[in-house]
């Protein structure tokens, strides 16, 4: 049997953004205990050339959104980026899994060879589609989540392989 494009894509996108979403409640939780202002977490970058916390949690959600959009062929919804708080980024993660969740495996399989195009700093990238998932918006999602894992592990929260992984 072989992998679709929605089960490489769809399941794997909630399964990483409803780790994120844990490792955020612990990350709050911390904040609390310690008496951190959470404004400083999610401030908080691994090198000052970075991203902040704030930043990986956008890019993440925007990654995992917009590829399922556009192998879906359907309009991606759109945040303001002007989350300040734990509880605004974990209502971003909620809403960016409910848009997930609402899109059938019909939508998405059989876009393998879909034509797609990214414009960035003003220059198009065109791909195919399933080079397009796993060489492009897979690494991305988990480049960003790890890097937030990594933000909030350096900056003291208790986190471990299982919080990134998930129930096995």
């Amino acid at each position: 049997m072989s992998l679709s494009m929605y089960q490489a894509s769809v399941p794997v996108f909630v399964r990483a953004l409803g780790n994120l979403a844990h490792i955020l409640k612990k990350a709050a939780a911390h904040a609390e205990q310690h008496k951190i202002d959470p404004a400083v977490l999610l401030a908080a970058r691994l090198y000052p050339n970075m991203f902040p916390l704030s930043k990986q949690i956008q890019i993440a959600t925007d990654m995992a959104k917009g590829a399922a959009a556009r192998l879906a062929g359907v309009d991606r919804p759109v945040h303001a980026d002007n989350e300040t708080s734990f509880a605004e980024f974990q209502a971003r993660i909620e809403s960016t899994l409910a848009f997930l969740n609402a899109i059938k495996p019909g939508q998405i399989d059989g876009s393998e060879e879909k034509s797609i195009t990214l414009t960035m700093h003003g220059k198009d990238f065109p791909f195919v589609g399933q080079p397009y998932l796993l060489h492009y918006a897979l690494p991305n999602v988990f480049f960003h989540i790890t890097t937030a894992y990594n933000i909030l592990r350096h900056n003291g929260v208790e986190l471990g392989k299982p919080d990134f992984i998930g129930g096995i």
